[in-house]
Parts: C-alpha cells; sequence; structure tokens
C-alpha cells in the first residue's frame, strides 16, 4: 500500500515538485533494508562499457550534466574575489561562440556551492540569475561541533540567503545502529532549513557497509532529507558506483511507499566527462527519466566542468583545446 505523505511546495527557482515532508521512523523497513555487495559491484562494473554515447547525443547528454552541477568551491583560501569568478562560470558555463552552436545560449549549472562566509558575495553575484546558493552546514565536513551549533549554523546560512543548505549526518549514529538518533538529528535539521532545501551528506566512505548505506539513505528520507548525497568531498573513498546504485535503490523505494521524490547528488572524485555519462546512465535505468533534471540530480564538482567544456568544444570542431582555455574560475 502507497503511503500518502502531505507534502508542501516550496520551489527552487526550476522545479515544482513536492518536498520531501518525512515520515515516521519505521524501524521495521530500516532493518530490512540490505545489500548484496557482489551483485552491486557486477551491477555497476557492467555500466561503464555498456552505455556509450557519441556525436550529437553525447553533446547532449554533457549538456545535461552541466545544468545538474553544483559548482563548488570549499577551500581554506577561497575569498569573494573567487567566489565572483566561480559565480560568472555558474551563469556562462562554457565558452560563448560553443554554447551559440549548441543552440543552448542559456544554459547554467544548477547551483553554487560555498561555505557560510562565501553566501553574501554568491548571492549577490548570482542575483536575477535563477542560480540557487547551497552552502555546507553542520560543522562541514567532520559533524562533531556541539549539536546547538550545528542547528544555529543553518540559521545562519538560510538567514543569508542560502536557499540549499547541505547537511552532514553524525557518522557514529550509522555506526553503531542508533537510527532513532539519526532520525531525530536528520529532522531537527530539515526543521532548521525552514523553506531552504536540505541535502543530507551520508559521508558513505565512513560508514562501513552497503548495508549501511541503504539504512542510513531511508532514514534520513523518512526523517525529511530533500536530497541524499553521497560524500563531503573530504573523504578517502568518496562517490561511486555501488554506492550511488544502494542510494538510488533506496530513493526508489521510497518513492514507491510515500509517492514522494527525493534527489541524489554524488559528490567528490567526479571530474571527467564520461564519468558523468555513466552517472546519468545509472539514473536513468535506476529511477527513469523524471529524475535527469536539477530539481533532483546534482553532482558536486568542480574540475568536472572543464573536462565537459573541452568535450563539447571536441564535438564542435574535432580537436581538443588546452585545458587553459576553458578556466574554470
Amino acid at each position: 500500500m502507497t503511503h500518502t505523505a502531505t507534502a508542501t511546495t516550496h520551489p527552487l527557482p526550476q522545479i515544482a515538485e513536492p518536498r520531501n515532508p518525512g515520515t515516521a521512523l519505521d524501524l521495521d523497513r530500516v532493518m530490512r533494508a540490505t545489500a548484496n555487495r557482489s551483485a552491486i559491484e557486477r551491477r555497476a562494473a557492467t555500466l561503464p562499457g555498456r552505455r556509450s554515447v557519441k556525436k550529437a547525443h553525447q553533446a547532449a547528454w554533457l549538456a545535461r550534466a552541466i545544468s545538474c552541477i553544483d559548482l563548488t568551491t570549499l577551500s581554506g583560501d577561497d575569498t569573494a574575489g573567487r567566489v565572483a569568478r566561480l559565480c560568472g562560470k555558474a551563469k556562462a558555463p562554457v565558452r560563448r561562440d560553443i554554447l551559440e552552436a549548441l543552440d543552448l545560449p542559456d544554459l547554467t549549472v544548477g547551483a553554487v556551492c560555498v561555505y557560510h562566509d562565501m553566501i553574501a558575495p554568491a548571492v549577490r553575484h548570482l542575483d536575477g540569475s535563477g542560480i540557487p546558493v547551497a552552502a555546507v552546514s553542520t560543522g562541514f565536513p567532520a559533524g562533531l561541533s556541539p549539536f546547538h551549533l550545528r542547528l544555529a549554523e543553518i540559521g545562519e546560512s538560510v538567514s543569508a540567503g542560502a536557499s540549499e543548505i547541505d547537511i552532514v549526518i553524525s557518522r557514529r549514529h550509522v555506526l553503531t545502529g542508533d537510527w532513532q538518533a539519526l532520525y531525530d538529528e536528520m529532522r531537527a535539521f530539515r526543521q532548521a532549513c525552514g523553506e531552504a532545501h536540505v541535502k543530507a551528506i551520508l559521508a558513505t566512505g565512513e560508514l562501513g557497509t552497503l548495508r549501511n548505506v541503504a539504512r542510513a539513505s531511508l532514514v534520513c528520507m523518512m526523517a525529511g532529507a530533500d536530497f541524499i548525497k553521497t560524500s563531503t568531498g573530504k573523504e578517502g573513498v568518496n562517490a561511486t558506483l555501488p554506492v550511488s546504485l544502494v542510494m538510488m535503490r533506496a530513493i526508489r523505494d521510497y518513492h514507491d511507499w510515500t509517492g514522494i521524490r527525493v534527489g541524489y547528488k554524488p559528490a567528490g572524485g567526479i571530474s571527467k566527462a564520461k564519468d558523468a555519462i555513466t552517472y546519468l546512465a545509472l539514473v536513468k535505468e535506476e529511477l527513469g527519466d523524471r529524475w535527469l533534471r536539477p530539481d533532483l540530480f546534482r553532482f558536486g564538482a568542480s574540475s568536472l566542468l572543464g573536462d565537459i567544456e573541452r568535450q563539447l568544444e571536441h564535438h564542435l570542431t574535432g580537436a581538443y583545446s588546452a585545458a587553459w582555455r576553458h578556466a574554470l574560475a
């Protein structure tokens, strides 16, 4: 039987999809979630060789990938000037002549993702563009600061103008199987975000097993996460195809149960255009075409855009240019 949740809609500029209101914690459903590592790895290994697109089809997939990028800078030496250049790239992600030749003059990225202190310049430079600002929060990347400060950080970032908040969960709740604590934490983060959309970063490289990934995904969605995200980009292992497969199937199960679509964001280590196409193909196969939009799928990336731009120029000219001709920021 389908569980019907009462959803509210607070759309980002590119969407009109109902938000995930969450459900009560269903521990029976959580504990039934499992993962067959060998089968998952076999399935993931077949995808890069089986899904290949060429020429105009490849260009179209790469353009879609650009529209789903959270263009990101999360460095200790970030400055307002760097963020201004990043926002310029977000609004014009590919050289104008290439976009015009592809008949995509208005193509932009999905969002710009920054630390809290860089929200103000990002909001200022993206004003009128329709591109949302995302902020990492809750003691990113470790998530080990005092709980009341993590909640306060969310509030500060929303007040500063961020319309998306990327939170980090407490990995210890997953590793010790304290699903109630994870649910309560995620629920509090969701409420602190208000109308800002919340992406729950699972830090999957630190969760130990794929079964833990599956269960953490479900708990975060039950608690109201609008997106589930693989990684901070700071772990030793970040986004992988097996982890993505597990998380996407959890999203599919949650949608079948509640009728609510939750977004997915792989982050960390995705830097090549061919890898972006592989991830998009996996989304198409596991979740369907509706998820191939920036309101339900994002890449957390910084260097990916540069390689895609080079591939698009190759599509038009037959030659690869030097990377410096496609500066990111």
